[in-house]
């Protein structure tokens, strides 16, 4: 399956794709809106004072599969 993103610029154009989700051809998705998630986000970032640098994820996450791996 290939996914696209289409501009209509034409509401005749959305009329044909309609028609091919019609005949099961295409499915039609709308586009999930991030912004609530963007919200939270920001706001948990404004809360946390000493967030983890991407090393520390990094070397964190590298002991957790070295301990897993070595039992």
């Amino acid at each position: 399956m290939e996914s696209l993103v289409i501009d209509i610029l034409n509401p005749k154009a959305k009329r044909l794709l309609q028609n091919l989700a019609d005949l099961n051809l295409i499915r039609i998705k709308k586009k999930k809106d991030k912004t609530e998630f963007n919200h939270l986000l920001d706001k948990l970032r404004e809360n946390a004072e000493g967030a983890p640098s991407l090393d520390e994820i990094t070397k964190e996450v590298e002991s957790v599969r070295k301990s897993r791996y070595e039992d």
